[in-house]
């Protein structure tokens, strides 16, 4: 392995940001639903291409982008690669499992892994953590990965003078509001009757 390219890999291993993000585990095991301008499928490497203004849905997995390209293995797993047009952003949103918040990424190159249960955004690559609509988090790279069985994603900053790389990693965290205190009686105190002897009051 060459000295500057066994570089890059340390540099981007110390530089990876880690972050718990669940995603919604069904969604692997959904039927994928696409439209598109049009499309075309490839016999020989068992490729459908979709082209133009396409939108992909897999349970609750959207993404939208000018090109989709999906290939199934002997297995039944699916791989799909969502491309942007030419200066534009592709589009990923997933919600989480089992509360009420989405991961939204962006990046000129999408690729969705079934079967690694994983997703990369590639060159120029935004991800998102909504908390219903509200955004809370966001980060930006060169490349991430949202590793949805290991319930982590790692952001890469890319090379720096790399069309799409920044060469840093960027994010802006909202800290999690702290657990309220027990909330006050609404309603009057309760009354206390003095008893009249350690056995209360006589029947």
């Amino acid at each position: 392995m060459k000295k500057p390219y066994a570089l890059l890999i340390a540099c981007a291993v110390f530089c990876a940001v880690a972050t718990t993000a669940q995603a919604e585990k069904a969604d692997k095991d959904k039927p994928m639903n696409i439209e598109a301008d049009s499309m075309r499928y490839d016999d020989l490497k068992q490729v459908n291409v979709f082209t133009g203004k396409v939108q992909m849905i897999k349970g609750t997995i959207l993404s939208r982008g000018a090109r989709v390209d999906i290939r199934k293995d002997p297995q039944g797993y699916q791989y799909g690669v969502v491309t942007a047009e030419p200066g534009k952003l592709a589009y990923f949103r997933q919600k989480r499992e089992g509360v009420d918040e989405y991961i939204e990424g962006e990046a000129e190159l999408i690729e969705y892994d079934s079967k690694a249960d994983n997703v990369k955004f590639i060159r120029r690559a935004v991800l998102r953590r909504y908390i219903g609509t509200v955004l809370n988090d966001e980060v930006t790279g060169g490349l991430i990965v949202y590793d949805n069985s290991a319930d982590v994603f790692t952001v890469d900053p890319g090379t720096p003078g790399v069309a799409g790389s920044s060469g840093r990693v960027r994010a802006v965290l909202t800290p999690q509001p702290a657990a309220s205190a027990a909330a006050a009686p609404t309603g009057p105190a309760p009354v206390l009757r003095p008893s009249k002897g350690l056995a209360g009051e006589k029947k």
